[in-house]
């Protein structure tokens, strides 16, 4: 299914009434690792800003040890602090990079903003080395602005 295939069905789940706000999370992350092949990894990460670490939200693929990752460290920790789009094509060339799984070969994270702040962020992770293009980048804007919706 392509992007522009499955932004409607963003929609359709982030404006579902009977469903909490994390069921529509968990659904979204369902939709994106079910058809897009190299989404093997799809959640979400919330901040604390008293604390300066993000909370592991609803998320789709292998256990992770990382429910909670301060600002700063590695790829999610780094978005907390600069607000801006992170995709790692190589995550074994990257210096600040929490290791998940050795199957993991690449990364994008793309911070949720709610009235100009950052909230958290739709993390995916890929066994893929470099599948992130530009498309997939305002693909997840596009999915962060309708999940913005929901707060």
């Amino acid at each position: 299914m392509t992007f522009k295939e499955l932004q409607p069905k963003i929609i359709e789940i982030t404006s579902n009434t009977t469903l909490s706000r994390d069921e529509k999370l968990l659904n979204v992350c369902k939709l994106l690792n079910e058809n897009i092949e190299y989404y093997n990894w799809v959640g979400f990460y919330f901040a604390n800003h008293e604390t300066k670490t993000l909370h592991l939200g609803p998320y789709v693929g292998a256990e992770t040890d990382h429910t909670i990752i301060p600002f700063g460290k590695g790829i999610c920790g780094q978005v907390a602090v600069s607000n801006k789009n992170f995709v790692v094509p190589d995550v074994a060339a990257q210096d600040n990079y929490i290791a998940c799984s050795f199957t993991v070969k690449s990364e994008i994270v793309v911070p949720l903003f709610v009235k100009g702040e950052n909230i958290g962020q739709i993390d995916i992770d890929s066994h893929v080395l470099n599948p992130f293009t530009e498309a997939d980048e305002n693909f997840l804007e596009f999915v962060n602005q309708e999940i913005a919706k929901l707060f």
